[in-house]
């Protein structure tokens, strides 16, 4: 074999690594940005947290939260926040409950996705519970309360971007989840 010919095969070797890495980014840049986003609170993304992390003491503060809820064209449920706008102690554990109602003929199975509006507020809003974290499936005519557990940090009082923000939105999206995905 010459000389050319071994150049031209560890070319091709280094570009086809070259062109698998890129690819195995490519399907990894999602879940990376998802861990970035919740760690970073990017685009309103809010953080998960234990009990455990909920602030020793609340603050004085207040501010309002406003709960939105939609769900994708399509999907035959209804779906809304029992109570839209609730006014919390900045630091204090809090919980809101979101009622969802299968209307129709099957089982279906949804997820939710989620964000904070103003999008600063996304990093100090932390929820310790949510059924966001899992799939709901209702089955036909079931019709759930379902909780979410939260808190705002007090930090966000001192954060410059954040410190005058005076409501919150919690916004959800519920979608069905694809049973063929799924395996069934």
């Amino acid at each position: 074999m010459t000389e050319l010919a071994v150049r031209n095969r560890r070319a091709a070797f280094v570009a086809g690594l070259i062109a698998l890495a890129m690819v195995g980014l490519g399907y990894a840049s999602v879940p990376l940005y998802r861990i970035f986003c919740q760690a970073t609170g990017l685009n309103g993304t809010t953080s998960r947290v234990s009990e455990a992390e909920l602030p020793r003491q609340a603050t004085g503060e207040t501010v309002m939260v406003r709960f939105d809820a939609n769900i994708q064209p399509g999907l035959p449920w209804v779906f809304r926040p029992e109570k839209p706008l609730q006014q919390v102690r900045i630091g204090e554990r809090n919980m809101a409950f979101f009622i969802a109602e299968n209307l129709g003929h099957k089982p279906i199975t949804g997820r939710a996705s989620y964000n904070v509006q103003p999008d600063q507020a996304g990093s100090w809003f932390k929820k310790i519970q949510c059924f966001c974290f899992t799939e709901q499936t209702l089955q036909p005519g079931e019709r759930v309360r379902m909780p979410v557990i939260f808190f705002v940090d007090p930090g966000m009082r001192k954060d410059a971007d954040a410190k005058d923000i005076q409501q919150i939105t919690l916004s959800y999206t519920f979608y069905p989840v694809d049973s063929a995905a799924k395996g069934s």
